[in-house]
Parts: structure tokens; sequence; C-alpha cells
């Protein structure tokens, strides 16, 4: 499956992201927001550590399904409390976590909330991919 991102030239350069993602005919894959916790449910301190852990556990659950991390085509990321001083701790695990499986830079949201599921989350990430039709 080959998915081509693109950037417009009418909007500033993005830094991170990607501001599309154009998939061939396929299967739309939606995947279930993945928090930062650990497969005991123990929430690693801070929101960069919960920020890596949530993304690692998203390529888990991706390739988890024979699905490859260069099929994801969007990605969705919420935050409890955002504010743009957060930005750091958000990169620095963002970063952490591509150092172990680097991620294709494909369009994201990031969406500020109040709360999550559980009380000690952070952050949730979500993620849309599109793999070849069987």
């Amino acid at each position: 499956m080959s998915i081509e991102l693109r950037n417009s030239d009418r909007l500033p350069e993005p830094a991170g992201y990607s501001h599309a993602s154009i998939a061939a005919p396929g299967r739309v894959v939606h995947f279930a927001g993945q928090i930062g916790a650990d497969a005991d449910g123990n929430h690693p301190v801070g929101l960069a550590a919960q920020t890596e852990r949530a993304l690692v556990n998203l390529i888990d659950a991706i390739e988890g399904v024979g699905v490859s991390i260069d099929d994801v085509a969007k990605l969705t990321v919420y935050v409890v409390g955002w504010r743009e001083s957060m930005q750091a701790e958000l990169f620095a695990g963002l970063g952490a976590a591509g150092k172990r499986t680097p991620m294709p830079l494909v369009p994201i949201t990031l969406v500020g909330v109040q709360s999550l599921f559980l009380d000690e989350s952070l952050i949730e990430i979500e993620a849309v991919a599109v793999t070849p039709a069987d």
C-alpha cells in the first residue's frame, strides 16, 4: 500500500506532520485510541513518558493486526488540559517512540480535552490506516 504525503504551498510549512495523505483504494482500518499505560495498567509520570508509551501501544496495536506503520494515514491526539507550553513534553515523547519505530509524518490533529476515560491518563492517540484491498 502506498500512502502519498503532501503539503500545500498555500499553508505554512508543517513541523512534524503533513497537511494531507492520499491513499490508493484499499481497506480502511480504524484503531482505538491508546493511552500511556503499560500492560499492567501503570501510567508513567508526565506527559512525555505517557506520550511515548501511548505511541508504542498504538504501534503494537497496528502491527498486532498485520498492518504496517507505513499504512497509517492519519493520527488524532487527545491531551488533557492542553496548553501550548506543553509542546516540548509532547514532542519529546513522540520523538522517543519514533526512535524505536519511525512513524511517517502523516496528518495529525491535536485536541485538548478536559479528561479521558481513566483519571491517570494524560494522552490518548488513535489512528486510521489504509491497507491494500484483498
